[in-house]
């Protein structure tokens, strides 16, 4: 765990002795539909861009003052010079406030390359895949122009395998979270899939093995017990583990999540076919969408259904960052699916200058101390 947090604690540090090591080229993203298989099969390091508090004081000079705070902040990072290390960054179509940032930042960043993938807004429509995979193909010629590398089949295999091990792991990671007592808190399992947005998938995937071959060594801590309230996460995408850590001091645990920079990012595997591009496209168009691409065919809210009977959580945390409008206009359905399944919610605004606010603390200890008779009477009866 204490590598997966200095990583986190500072990525660029991590991308700096990395290029420095492989002599490659790193390259920023905002948004989780990027397909980070093609960047690194032509030996360049994806890394996430994690939205990381900051007094604001420009951002309101390149975003609109109704942008969500997670998109003003990674501006604000930008036109500080922080992100000056990057020698490109890409752009997945995703929410518009994501999409403004990567529009500002072509505007007045000075990172030698740029890219923007479309992604179709409806990605189970017809001809999505179609659209999607010759946005591909110009997506590989671009890097393969930046970087004078002819990105094989060979490396595109060896991208997809590497990713896939990724993605299994942290499948692995968070079955772990289903067990009564936990043997992994929700703050440590956030921790590892941040860590894996911004390391090389090769080196996550080591760490990320021996942690998990020694936690049934380790089994469960005291401060896991099942006595513990357990709380599933819905909502935006979070940049940290801050509001993991508020819950568990309060006496509850995230044991799942369903945010695109969670399990959303990780749950499905590309399925490896002659042609590498569509095998990449079908999984980016097949995997559990944020609100803006599921907006059509609604099947977030039966994933969340599920994820929430299968983990066995006893209430929800509905979370929106500030202005996101995907999931403002979202969380009504969000709302209705859960009360179907009669499972307890309580929804929360988050904002980077308030959190954690005292407000907040006393509202979520209040929504925890009012479930838990509840995780007290079923314990109970499970005896």
């Amino acid at each position: 765990m204490e590598k997966f947090r200095k990583v986190l604690e500072d990525p660029q540090k991590y991308a700096e002795a990395w290029q420095k090591k492989t002599g490659g080229k790193v390259m920023g993203y905002t948004c989780p539909y990027l397909p980070e298989e093609l960047p690194y099969a032509a030996g360049i390091l994806p890394v996430r861009m994690l939205a990381q508090y900051a007094p604001d004081d420009s951002s309101e000079r390149y975003l609109p003052t109704g942008a969500c705070p997670p998109s003003r902040n990674i501006m604000l990072h930008l036109m500080k010079g922080h992100y000056d290390y990057l020698a490109g960054m890409g752009c997945g179509e995703g929410c518009q406030w994501l999409r403004h940032t990567y529009s500002s930042w072509e505007a007045h960043g000075n990172t030698p390359y740029m890219h923007h993938v479309y992604v179709p807004i409806y990605p189970q429509g017809h001809g999505a895949s179609d659209l999607l995979r010759g946005e591909m193909e110009v997506f590989k010629k671009s890097l393969e122009k930046w970087t004078g590398k002819t990105i094989t089949n060979k490396a595109l295999d060896e991208a997809i395998e590497v990713y896939n091990i990724n993605r299994r792991l942290l499948r692995q990671l968070y079955e772990l979270r289903r067990a009564d007592n936990p043997a992994v808190l929700g703050s440590e399992a956030m921790d590892i899939v941040l860590a894996s947005q911004v390391m090389d998938k090769a080196e996550h995937n080591l760490l990320l093995e021996k942690f998990l071959a020694k936690l049934p060594a380790w089994g469960a801590a005291p401060a896991n017990g099942s006595s513990r309230v357990r709380l599933m996460l819905i909502g935006s995408e979070t940049y940290d583990t801050r509001l993991e850590k508020l819950i568990e001091s309060l006496g509850g645990n995230v044991v799942v999540d369903e945010l695109c920079n969670g399990s959303s990012y990780f749950w499905n595997e590309v399925v490896p076919q002659k042609d590498r591009l569509m095998a990449i496209t079908l999984r980016c168009l097949d995997k559990y969408h944020c609100a803006i691409k599921d907006n059509r065919y609604r099947r977030r809210t039966a994933r969340i259904q599920y994820l929430a009977e299968d983990y066995n959580v006893h209430g929800a945390i509905v979370e929106m960052q500030r202005y996101c409008v995907p999931n403002g206009f979202d969380n009504p359905f969000v709302t209705d699916a859960l009360k179907e399944r009669q499972v307890p919610f309580h929804f929360i605004e988050l904002q980077d200058t308030t959190f954690p606010s005292a407000d907040l603390e006393m509202r979520l200890e209040a929504f925890i101390d009012m479930i838990r008779p509840t995780v007290a009477t079923l314990a109970a009866a499970k005896a």
